[in-house]
Parts: structure tokens; C-alpha cells; sequence
């Protein structure tokens, strides 16, 4: 429960509720206006951590040397190898297929049941556990256009705006033309999608569209994506094959520049192994894990940037990586579940974000940037904020009106999973209000791919939150799960058609990471900094007194 002096200000929140659901019956959600064009930029460039002068950092090599890139991601990249490559036979594999997948979240779990589908022999090569990934965190909704008074066109506008017209416009038109196969696809697979009493899908808003196009399970869509693939995945011993705990650590070209397989690592043996592929997909997630600028983050251990150090130094370009997606609801208290995702359905089933007076500051429904730029500014030039026991910043997100609006036990019927997470701690979201305040998210940029998937090198693909270009510079909610189901069908087609038609490979080379590694050499970094990180760089609190296995982790905080 809330200590006292939090449940004095609460007293307020309480206070000013029955006026405000009053008047979001009267005019819904826009009890508080939208946001015009200036307001949304004069609200970024002062509150946005983006915008902040030691944001970026000009990298010093490779593909994009030379631009301002986010400076934890430009530390990353400016890394030594893992590895000693003198020391692989690359002429004697330990494992050859057709497709290899590097990632075993939605997109690249989709990847695997398209190629094996189309006729390939399928690896996984993961980190972790077959889902382990945010995908399986994910809560709130897919977007796709598949309704009556819906269509791809209106889709692909609200993607571009809400990516502030900085998205690959080849990308967006892909995701909305194939956004609705993919709801099919998925429902015929066995996802249970939440339907209305006829039998249609249920759809409900999200920040920054025109329609209601987010299609939902519960508030684990995720996991009922997720575990529909994973199960799927399993049905297909005889195509697809998987090696988990086994991150990849480089990439394997051959004397063409084509992809030609990957190295990879046991977490638990400790030893490396050879694989050779006729193409390669890297799906390995975000870099929440980075903790980017210090903040808390709603992603999995896994999320350390892996994907985008492999094509870098392969010699990829990356794109939009000078922007940051801070969710506007991460939990603040209590501070068991810091940073945790407090999914946006909340508010588009109608919970409001009230300062320490009880005052609603902004439309709960803007794109995620304005949304989490304007609770900053609330809690920080404005000091409306609540605090909490240790000093933490947080705003209240008003979850009462949800069964308010709704009926009678709606928290608990549609959004279980926050209902019983914060249940844990004897707080009653039905009841209270919930402490929130921006947590790291989410990698709108990554590796540069065109509308198949395709990199620039051929033979190597890449699907999910490890590409850059789909959501410009803020993505919206729900985009990110169909994201992955998109493009993650997309690779795993044009990466098993490359394969059946046969690759003319040459010789299987590492030259690549020699080459980085002269480059990461003549800028005089220090030996002891290495990349793929593959762990968090930093030794959680109850191993600190502990002898932690460096072999694991990047640098050491």
C-alpha cells in the first residue's frame, strides 16, 4: 500500500474525479485538447531526453562514421570483438541449414515457421529461452487496419505522423498492406484475439491514430502472440531446429561479401561454434538493457543492442539511432517493479494522468514523446510531481476511471495482468491510482532494410526492433508487436527463397572483424571493452559480493 503522505495527495486525485469523468462522458477523451504543432515541439526539444546536449555522440567508425548517433549506442559500437579469429576452422562448420535466425522473440519465431514453411531447413540461434524476448512482454495491442470504417491508407498516415514524417515510406506501405494478412495469419495459427459479444474483433484506440485498430489479448498480447509461435516452432521438429542459450557474437561473410553464417557461443559450456548458413536473419530485440541516459527500462535481460553491433561490424549502416522511445507509464512505485509497463490500454480505456493535485496536464492519448515529455515537465519544471521514498519522481495515472467508464470490474477483466502485478503489493488498481513515469522502451532505429527485409549485404536480413526505418523517429503503440509478425514473415520468406534458388558461395571469412578491429585499435579503446555485450554491463545488486564470470558481460559498472 501507499504510504500516508502519498495517500494525502491521492485524497486530491479522488477529489477531482468525479468532475473529470463527468466531462469524459461528455467529450471522451479530449477532455483535455491535443496538442498543436508548436506545442509538440517546444514540449520536445525542452523535456525530451532525446534533445538533452550529451544525447549524442559522433562515432568514430564504421558505416555511419562520422554522425551523432545516442551515446550509449556510439560507445557500444566503438567495441573490441570477442573473439580471436585466427583461431576458427571456418571450412568445418559444427552446424549447417538453409536459414539461420538469430533471435527467438515473435519476429524471429514468425521467421522460422515462414522459411520452414516455404520449404527450408531452419536454425535458431538464441541468447536465452525460445520467447524469451520482449515480445512476450508486450501488453497492450497489435495495430492493424481491418476494420469497416478502417483502412491501410489511414494506417499508414497515422505511422508517418507519428514517426513525425521521418519514416521509410517503402517500410511503412509493407506493414500496412500486410497488417491485416497478419491478423489473420496469427488467428489462424490459434491466437485468441479478444472478440465482442457477435463474434467480431474487439478494437479499442491507441496514442496518435484516427481509428480504432488495436487488436488485443487481454493485456498479455504478447505472450498469447508469443506462445502461439513458440508452440508452432515446437510442432516443426523436422524443419526447425534451435540452440538456445547461445547468443551469436559475429557474423560470418565469405570472400563475395555475401552472409555466409555466424559464430556462436554457450552461455553455459563456454565454447564458440561454427555455423554455416545459405542466409541469415538477426532478430535480437532492442537495447533497453543499455539503460540509455540512466533511466529504468521495461525490457528483458536479453535486450542489450546484439543485433546491431553483428551488422555494423559487418558493415551495415544504421539508421534513426539518434532516437529514443521513453514509454510515458513505466511503474515508479512501488519500487519492487521499477520501470515496469504500465500499458497504454489503460489509457485508452480511459485512465487520465493527473498531477499531485489531482489535475489533469495533458491529453492521455497523444503520441508516446509528447506523452512522456509533458509528465516530465510536470514532475520537473513544474514540480507537480509525486515523490516517492527514495526520491524518485512520479505522476498519478488515474486507473479508478477504467471501471468507472466501463462497468464495474473492467481492471480486472481486461487488464488482469496489471491487476494482479500490482495486487502483489496490496495496492488495487480498481481503487488507486498508479505512480507512473517514463521508462525506457523502446529502439525506434536499427539496421537498414528495404520493404524485403534485405540489407545491403546479400544473404543477410534482419526483422523487428533490431530495424530501423518503420517508425521514423516515435513509434505508436501496437506497431511494434505487428512489426515483428510484418517483417519477421517477410525475411523469413526472401531469406528461404535465397536459399532454395542456391548460393555460389566463396571462401568463409572473418575478414570483417579484422578490419573493425584495426579501426576500433587506431581510436585507442580499451581492450577490456567488448561487444556483443550479451548481458547487461552491470552486476545486479544481490551478486555484488559475489565472483561474477566477466566472460558474460560487456563493462563492468
Amino acid at each position: 500500500m501507499y504510504p500516508d503522505y502519498m495517500l494525502e495527495s491521492i485524497k486530491q486525485v479522488e477529489k477531482t474525479r468525479p468532475e473529470r469523468y463527468e466531462l469524459s462522458k461528455k467529450y471522451g477523451k479530449q477532455v483535455f485538447p491535443p496538442m498543436n504543432e508548436k506545442e509538440r515541439d517546444d514540449i520536445l526539444t525542452n523535456f525530451h531526453p532525446d534533445y538533452k546536449d550529451d544525447a549524442l555522440t559522433e562515432i568514430k567508425i564504421g558505416p555511419n562514421k562520422g554522425e551523432k548517433l545516442t551515446s550509449a549506442v556510439s560507445n557500444m559500437l566503438e567495441s573490441h570483438t570477442r573473439i580471436d579469429p585466427a583461431k576458427f576452422d571456418l571450412n568445418k562448420p559444427d552446424h549447417e541449414t538453409d536459414v539461420l535466425i538469430i533471435g527467438a522473440g515473435s519476429a524471429g519465431m514468425s521467421a522460422a515457421i515462414t522459411a520452414a514453411g516455404n520449404g527450408s531447413e531452419v536454425l535458431i540461434a538464441t541468447k536465452l529461452r525460445l520467447g524469451d524476448s520482449n515480445s512476450m512482454m508486450a501488453q497492450g495491442g497489435i495495430q492493424a487496419a481491418d476494420q469497416k470504417d478502417d483502412s491501410p491508407v489511414l494506417h499508414y498516415l497515422d505511422i508517418m505522423g507519428g514517426g513525425h514524417f521521418d519514416n521509410q515510406p517503402d517500410l511503412v506501405k509493407a506493414f500496412v498492406k500486410d497488417a491485416p494478412l497478419a491478423i489473420k495469419w496469427l488467428s489462424d495459427l490459434g491466437v485468441m484475439f479478444d472478440k465482442n459479444p457477435d463474434g467480431s474483433m474487439m478494437v479499442k484506440p491507441g496514442g496518435g491514430t484516427c481509428r480504432s485498430r488495436m487488436h488485443s489479448t487481454r493485456d498479455y498480447t504478447g505472450a498469447g502472440i508469443c506462445r502461439v509461435l513458440r508452440d508452432e516452432v515446437y510442432n516443426l521438429p523436422d524443419k526447425i531446429k534451435y540452440l538456445e542459450y547461445s547468443p551469436i557474437v559475429e557474423l560470418i561473410l565469405d570472400d563475395k561479401g555475401q552472409a555466409a553464417g555466424a559464430i556462436s557461443y554457450h552461455l553455459g559450456t563456454k565454447q564458440y561454434s561454427v555455423i554455416k548458413a545459405k542466409t541469415v536473419i538477426i532478430a535480437t530485440g532492442g537495447f533497453g538493457r543499455l539503460h540509455i541516459r540512466g533511466y529504468e527500462t521495461s525490457n528483458h535481460y536479453g535486450a542489450t543492442a546484439d543485433g546491431l553491433m553483428l551488422a555494423y561490424r559487418a558493415g551495415v549502416k544504421l539508421s534513426f539511432m539518434d532516437s529514443v522511445q521513453y514509454h510515458p507509464t513505466g511503474a515508479v512505485y512501488p519500487e519492487q517493479i521499477l520501470g515496469f509497463l504500465c500499458t497504454e490500454k489503460i489509457r485508452t480505456m480511459g485512465a487520465q494522468p493527473v498531477n499531485k493535485n489531482g489535475e489533469l496536464f495533458v491529453y492521455p492519448l497523444e503520441p508516446r514523446d509528447i506523452e512522456a515529455s509533458s509528465f516530465i515537465r510536470e514532475s520537473t519544471e513544474r514540480n507537480l510531481g509525486v515523490t516517492t521514498p527514495s526520491g524518485l519522481k512520479g505522476i498519478w495515472l488515474d486507473s479508478p476511471l477504467v471501471d468507472m467508464i466501463n462497468g464495474e470490474g473492467s481492471i480486472n477483466k481486461y487488464l488482469p495482468a496489471m491487476y494482479r502485478q500490482y495486487s502483489r503489493f496490496d495496492i488495487d488498481i480498481a481503487k488507486y491510482p498508479m505512480l507512473v513515469f517514463p521508462t525506457l522502451h523502446y529502439q525506434n532505429g536499427g539496421v537498414q532494410i528495404n520493404d524485403n527485409a534485405e540489407t545491403t549485404i546479400p544473404g543477410l536480413y534482419v526483422a523487428g526492433e533490431a530495424t530501423g526505418g518503420v517508425h521514423g523517429r516515435n513509434r505508436l503503440m501496437g506497431n511494434s508487436q505487428m512489426d515483428l509478425i510484418v517483417f519477421g514473415r517477410r525475411s523469413g520468406l526472401h531469406a528461404s527463397e535465397r536459399a532454395k534458388k542456391g548460393v555460389d558461395f566463396g571462401k568463409m571469412s572473418l575478414e570483417h572483424v579484422y578490419s573493425y578491429e584495426k579501426e576500433v585499435n587506431k581510436i585507442n579503446i580499451d581492450k577490456k571493452k567488448i561487444a556483443p555485450i550479451l548481458l547487461p554491463d552491470y552486476i545486479p545488486n544481490h551478486v555484488k559480493e559475489k565472483q561474477v564470470d566477466t566472460e558474460y558481460f560487456g563493462t563492468l559498472r
